[in-house]
């Protein structure tokens, strides 16, 4: 058996993984980067959903391509150690260190920060934080469907809420765009590039993808090819839902600098530019929506976690882990939404590359015959360059000079490297790498035939 998907299927498939990948803390990253990037928005979002929307569809058919049953075993194909060490650090960071505190904060700076004085900010944000996961704890120690029915109402609302917005602004815009600054001036497509990496989709896509291939496994679909096929086509719709959203927000974020000034977090823009089109009453009808959306995600991937690493360590109980990373959550929301974006930017230059290296590597796995030899190659190279990138983006972030012992390497590589000043260094090197391995084993497998014939 072996069916082929309606396009209701395909429809409620692609509206699926469009809200799995919709979060309502992405929102706050079109909106900053529309407000720095100004009259160089359109280069800048482009760059933006190059990474923030075509890497995570590349990164569901690149599961449904590789015929894994999850990421572990995808990544093991690198080493077995390499494949735990890989999956967990990208839980961990898609969980409690950035994105799951991250609700916290959105949720604050969008829901409670424009009625409370600055003052009181971060005893504020201490008091609400303290509300917001203890609500997820209950939540997560009881999962079921009532989250996911919650998701299911509260998903639609805010995207109806945000169109509204949207079509208001379009008609009535807040201002005109301002001038760029900082990098967006010379290189908005690439800063645009590096942004999308904040919404960290493209790592949750080597997750979610198995949750949309085994739905469509459901209705049939047996042969690897016909999966990729009806996960590319299901993609399709997310990827232009995601695609209008960020747009949106973007050039809303793009217009707002002239009535509401530049704001430190894209959280802040969206709650001025509702203020600024329908006073307090959007402010907390935006406010109570994004706080429930947040709170959900925050739910799932405090779950999501605590059942992955129960995988791993299985001595300690489902709900002894959802108390340490609700906990653990919690302390790492209290450093403030600003922060952990600043301080994810080094995680993020390192973890991306392997990721979309690893996304290479399951396309091209057939043409270098699967060899173990190549996917270690790849690896080594490109974590030889992104480590790097990773610590010159934490010497960026704690406002010091790069670490002597560091600058030997980055020197050599800003030599060398095509696009290294644009942080993509290790594709060169790593492209290269296995491109000369894919015309050995071809020419190795010809060599082959040719003896094995005579």
């Amino acid at each position: 058996m072996n069916k082929k998907l309606t396009f209701t299927s395909h429809l409620a498939i692609g509206f699926m993984l469009f809200a799995l990948f919709f979060g309502a803390g992405n929102l706050i990253f079109p909106a900053q980067l529309g407000q720095e990037a100004g009259s160089n928005v359109w280069p800048a979002v482009f760059g933006f959903l190059t990474t923030g929307v075509t890497l995570p569809f590349i990164g569901i058919l690149a599961i449904g391509f590789s015929g894994s049953n999850n990421l572990q075993e995808l990544a093991s194909r690198v080493h077995p150690m390499y494949g735990v060490l890989f999956t967990a650090i990208l839980y961990l960071s898609i969980g409690p260190f950035f994105a799951a505190p991250r609700t916290a904060t959105v949720a604050y700076e969008v829901g409670i920060t424009p009625f409370i004085q600055y003052s009181n900010n971060q005893i504020g944000l201490f008091v609400f934080s303290i509300i917001f996961f203890l609500i997820a704890l209950y939540f997560s120690l009881r999962p079921g469907k009532i989250v996911e029915s919650i998701g299911k109402i509260l998903a639609p609302l805010l995207v109806t809420l945000l169109v509204i917005l949207l079509v208001i602004a379009f008609i009535n815009p807040m201002g005109s765009f301002q001038d760029a600054t900082g990098t967006y001036m010379h290189q908005a497509y690439v800063t645009g590039f590096l942004e999308g990496y904040h919404t960290m989709d493209a790592l949750a896509s080597l997750v979610f993808g198995i949750i949309i291939i085994t739905i469509i496994r459901s209705h049939g679909v047996t042969s690897k090819w016909k999966i990729f096929i009806e996960v590319g086509k299901s993609g399709i719709i997310a990827t232009f839902l995601l695609a209008f959203i960020y747009v949106g927000i973007a050039l809303l974020g793009a217009s707002s600098v002239e009535s509401i000034g530049m704001q430190e977090t894209g959280g802040a823009v969206l709650s001025g530019t509702a203020n600024y089109y329908f006073g307090i009453f959007g402010n907390t009808m935006l406010a109570i929506v994004m706080m429930l959306a947040c709170l959900t995600t925050a739910i799932g991937l405090i779950v999501a976690n605590a059942e992955y690493f129960q995988t791993l360590f299985p001595r300690f109980s489902y709900k002894q882990l959802v108390y340490f990373f609700t906990i653990l959550t919690f302390g790492f929301a209290n450093f403030g939404l600003a922060n952990i974006i600043t301080y994810s930017v080094p995680v993020l230059m390192v973890l991306y590359p392997l990721a979309i290296g690893m996304m290479m590597l399951s396309f091209l796995s057939p043409l270098f015959m699967h060899r173990q030899f190549v996917y270690i190659g790849s690896v080594i190279l490109i974590f030889a360059v992104s480590f790097f990138d990773g610590c010159k983006a934490l010497a960026e972030s704690l406002g010091v000079e790069l670490f002597t012992w560091t600058k030997p390497f980055v020197t050599f590589y800003e030599k060398v490297l095509p696009l290294y000043g644009e942080g993509l260094g290790w594709f060169a090197p790593a492209f290269l790498f296995i491109v000369l391995m894919i015309i050995f084993f071809q020419i190795k497998r010809l060599f082959e035939k040719r003896v094995s014939a005579s």
